[in-house]
């Protein structure tokens, strides 16, 4: 058993919590095995720390929603309840469930090699993905970070990709940086708004709490309590890839993605991934898992064109 506090700061107590804690206890009739007290401007919980996370997340949005509208009906009680319900995910999860989606969908992973990376990122604090696009190595990444945020494993979310021009011209582009870069970060979008609905994620990334830069931004930072994905890591160069990775700071958690056979630098640099997977290959506490073909969980024809292109690609022999 654990306990926790927390302080009403500017609130009107009796409009918060309710006539007779009205409130507070029906909050405390969905954790009966938890206990929660009011003391003055502070809530005192005590319980496991499973219930402990959500009590905490339910009190929070409470706390928004008083600073928002000035009053706590029983009605907006009840629905917090049942959205964090909903949302909330244990750490270990049966059938591969990861969390819940926005439409309240099941978000799960779907083959051998997605359940080894969440293994790997469970046992590691740095994991290395690898596969062919459409075998979910990002998806199942940004999930599992949307999920150790929403059970409080982080404080915040940093997700980043190189800004390699892929046969386009970033000059050329319209709009101001933020406009030309946005367009390569859009499959981070993407999987996002699957996960977060739309007013919370725009409140997230208002404060910080999601941040989706380029690789760029993150020179000179330390990153901590924070859950950290480097998509597209094969278009990195050696030097920008050592940076990223000397970023991790304590109780940080890192994910590395990319597809070596999908490199868009030019023909005369080398790709920072290639060089860090050959570097920290046996370096203890890094994972690696090597997804493929048949992990693809796009249209049926997406798997039938790697396995193509990969039998063009490969060395013939006399």
């Amino acid at each position: 058993m654990i306990e926790k506090s927390i302080t009403l700061e500017n609130i009107s107590l009796t409009d918060f919590l309710g006539i007779e804690n009205k409130n507070i206890n029906q909050l405390a009739s969905a954790f009966p095995k938890s206990k929660i007290v009011s003391r003055g401007n502070e809530i005192l919980v005590k319980g496991e720390t499973d219930d402990i996370t959500q009590i905490t997340d339910i009190l929070g949005s409470l706390i928004e929603h008083f600073h928002q509208f000035g009053r706590i009906t029983e009605e907006n009680v009840k629905g917090y309840i049942k959205q964090e319900m909903q949302e909330h995910v244990p750490n270990e999860s049966p059938d591969g469930l990861l969390l819940y989606g926005t439409r309240g969908t099941p978000i799960k992973v779907k083959t051998v090699n997605q359940q080894r990376l969440v293994d790997s990122v469970k046992n590691n604090d740095l994991v290395f993905a690898l596969g062919p696009a459409g075998t979910g190595k990002t998806y199942i990444s940004v999930a599992m970070a949307v999920r150790a945020l929403k059970n409080k494993q982080v404080k915040k979310i940093i997700i980043t990709r190189p800004a390699v021009e892929a046969g386009e011209n970033l000059g050329f582009l319209p709009g101001d940086l933020k406009e030309k870069i946005d367009p390569y970060l859009r499959p981070i979008y993407d999987a996002l708004h699957d996960m977060i609905p739309f007013e919370k994620l725009g409140y997230y990334m208002e404060r910080e709490i999601i941040e989706i830069a380029p690789l760029a931004y993150m020179r000179g930072r330390t990153l901590n309590h924070a859950f950290i994905l480097l998509d597209e890591a094969q278009n990195t160069t050696p030097m920008q890839m050592k940076m990223f990775l000397t970023r991790m700071g304590p109780n940080s958690k890192m994910i590395v993605t990319g597809d070596t056979s999908q490199i868009d630098l030019p023909n005369n640099q080398r790709s920072g991934l290639k060089e860090a997977v050959r570097i920290l290959n046996d370096t203890p506490g890094i994972g690696f898992v090597e997804l493929n073909e048949r992990d693809v969980v796009r249209h049926r024809l997406v798997k039938d064109i790697i396995m193509a292109y990969e039998k063009r690609s490969a060395p013939k022999t006399d």
